[in-house]
């Protein structure tokens, strides 16, 4: 039995696991907006009732946006900006008093799906996050890769491939800096923009897929463009990782069109003449970070 901690940046939902990956106990409460002691607190006192519930002290493991500073230990890349610069981890500890375990919420996501979800059955899996933001994670043999700056599936902060430059208009701006990042495209803040760019109206991403489904010609080549642009960002990482899987998790995971279109056109763009990657949707949907937080820590 382990605990795992989803902390998002409106809600923080914690588990019980059990061994066998069934969820056994579950608790949500809202995440105090833009204040990190409050949210500190918040967290800690949820923990606290799981530990209660469960009559004994579990291994406690706590997926959060961005990650640990090796140098400082402290929080960086995260789009709540009340986490970056803090101590969360040592804050965390300090009053629970115990060790626990914590990693980027994306990487908790693909542990989750290759321990207990589609891909339980695949060697090499890559997670992709697409929605507010556009993360990824990578696990072999059920086990996470992170590599030496804690930052290895970080594929949503590289710059978009000079194929997809040309399908959109000005220069994107990204929340890290940078310009033109492949989060810019792919978040749901992407295909609103690209929407926008091509029709001068501000629809969210929900609404243009909806619109699409329902027979929306305008919607419908906007979302093409989507899958387009998701292929050709998604062909550097099966040509680099060659995963047995990729699987979507985030909002717009949501939008069955991406798993009948996106594969056919991977095909024409990786180097090889038939791709055995699959593309998948995710199992545990929005229960997913905190499964895998809890599988931070080994079965005991």
């Amino acid at each position: 039995m382990r605990i795992g901690v989803d902390l998002g940046g409106t809600k923080i939902e914690g588990i019980i696991l059990n061994n066998q990956g069934g969820v056994t106990e579950k608790i949500r409460v809202d995440t105090p907006t833009d204040n990190y002691k409050d949210t500190v607190f918040s967290l800690c006192a949820l923990i606290g009732n799981l530990q209660g519930t469960a009559g004994t002290r579990l291994s406690v493991g706590i997926g959060t946006p961005g990650a640990l500073s090796f140098s400082g230990e402290l929080m960086k890349n995260s789009n709540s900006v009340s986490l970056n610069g803090q101590p969360l981890k040592k804050d965390i500890e300090a009053k629970l008093g115990y060790e626990v375990h914590i990693e980027n919420d994306a990487n908790c996501f693909v542990l989750s799906e290759a321990n207990y979800g589609v891909g339980v059955n695949s060697k090499t899996v890559f997670g992709v996050i697409i929605g507010t933001g556009t993360g990824g994670g990578i696990a072999i043999n059920k086990e996470l890769h992170t590599g030496p700056n804690s930052i290895a599936g970080e594929w949503g902060h590289n710059c978009i491939p000079s194929s997809v430059r040309d399908s959109i208009g000005s220069n994107r701006h990204c929340h890290c800096g940078r310009t033109n990042c492949i989060e810019t495209v792919l978040s749901g803040r992407g295909l609103k923009q690209t929407y926008h760019d091509s029709q001068g109206l501000e629809y969210e991403a929900v609404q243009i897929a909806n619109n699409a489904k329902g027979g929306d010609a305008n919607a419908q080549r906007c979302l093409d463009i989507y899958c387009l642009q998701l292929a050709q960002c998604l062909s550097t990482v099966v040509n680099l990782l060659d995963p047995d899987m990729i699987v979507l998790g985030g909002g717009l995971s949501n939008i069955d069109y991406l798993y009948e279109k996106v594969p056919e056109l991977l095909s024409g763009i990786v180097f090889t003449n038939i791709m055995q990657t699959k593309l998948a949707k995710p199992t545990f949907g929005d229960a997913s970070g905190a499964i895998g937080a809890a599988c931070l820590w080994p079965v005991v």
